[in-house]
C-alpha cells in the first residue's frame, strides 16, 4: 500500500506563504483520494483540503477557502498544498492522507508555525 512523506513545513510570518509536498511511494496515487489535514495540541484533526473521490473535484475547509490550493502531480506521485496569506491560527502539524477502498494512510506530518 502507499506510504506518504510530507515536507515543506517551517516558520513563516503572518501573511506569508508556504507550499507543502506529500511524496507517495509503494503505489501510484492516481487512483487514491488524497487530502491534507491539520492538528494542534488538544484539538481534533481537521480536514483542510482534499480531492473528492468520485469526480476529483476539490474540497476546502471554510477557514482556508481562497487562500489554500491543493494540487496533485500524478507523474511525480506528489500532492501539494499551496498556502497563502497564512494566519496565526494556521499553526499546526499538517498531515497528508490517502484513501482507497476504505483504507486510509497518514504521513508523519510536517509542522507549520505562523507568527
Amino acid at each position: 500500500h502507499v506510504q506518504l512523506v510530507e515536507s515543506g513545513g517551517g516558520s513563516v510570518q503572518v501573511g506569508g506563504s508556504l507550499t507543502l509536498s506529500c511524496l507517495a511511494s509503494g503505489d501510484t496515487i492516481g487512483r487514491y483520494c488524497m487530502g491534507w489535514f491539520r492538528q494542534i495540541p488538544d484539538r481534533e484533526r481537521e480536514g483542510v483540503a482534499s480531492f473528492r473521490f468520485d469526480d476529483g473535484s476539490t474540497y476546502y475547509a471554510d477557514s482556508v477557502k481562497g487562500r489554500f490550493t491543493i494540487s496533485r502531480d500524478n507523474a511525480k506521485n506528489t500532492v501539494y498544498l499551496q498556502m497563502n496569506s497564512l494566519k496565526a491560527e494556521g499553526t499546526a502539524l499538517y498531515y497528508c492522507a490517502s484513501l482507497l477502498s476504505g483504507r486510509g494512510t497518514w504521513g508523519q506530518g510536517t509542522q507549520v508555525t505562523v507568527s
